[in-house]
């Protein structure tokens, strides 16, 4: 049997972590861990909020502190996966953008928590670096429900176009 063919594409699996996951979310995991296999070129980012960040500062958001258990990934990333921490809500960190750069991506797909804040936010990164984003909307959730995940889907086909939102 031959294995299917690799998508040219950057894979960016975007904050796949333990602290994120709950009912509306547990089904993300398998499926990013499922899609690495497709992509030759696969960056896997994980958020940590350390003392002093915006999000504990203007939110007062205290969780994902640096090396917490929320910080852990929930998927096992395979050998050619690049794990990247960020402090963002976008995934478009200097470090990923000279990566893509490197790889020659010119079309990144994302996928990933959350839909309605860091899944938007890279998307709309990747948009305006000129780069195409694709949404891969069934490998994406919202940790606070159903709801911001399909909110976040209908301002992505707004703002990046109907054709870069995947079901």
């Amino acid at each position: 049997m031959t294995s299917p063919p690799m998508t040219a594409a950057t894979l960016v699996i975007i904050d796949v972590q333990r602290g994120f996951i709950n009912a509306a979310t547990a089904h993300v995991p398998a499926r990013v861990a499922a899609l690495q296999a497709d992509y030759a070129s696969v960056i896997a980012t994980r958020f940590v909020n350390p003392e002093g960040s915006a999000h504990r500062r203007l939110i007062g958001w205290q969780r994902f502190a640096p090396g917490s258990a929320d910080t852990e990934l929930a998927f096992t990333p395979e050998p050619h996966v690049r794990v990247i921490e960020k402090q963002t809500y976008s995934a478009l960190t200097d470090e990923v953008r000279t990566l893509l750069a490197a790889a020659g991506t010119t079309e990144v797909h994302l996928c990933g928590i959350a839909t309605d804040n860091c899944v938007l936010a890279s998307a709309i990164a990747a948009f305006e670096a000129g780069l195409t984003p694709v949404v891969l909307g069934n490998a994406c959730a919202s940790h606070a429900g159903a709801d911001y995940h399909d909110w976040g889907l209908r301002i992505l086909r707004r703002l990046i176009g109907t054709a870069q939102v995947r079901p």
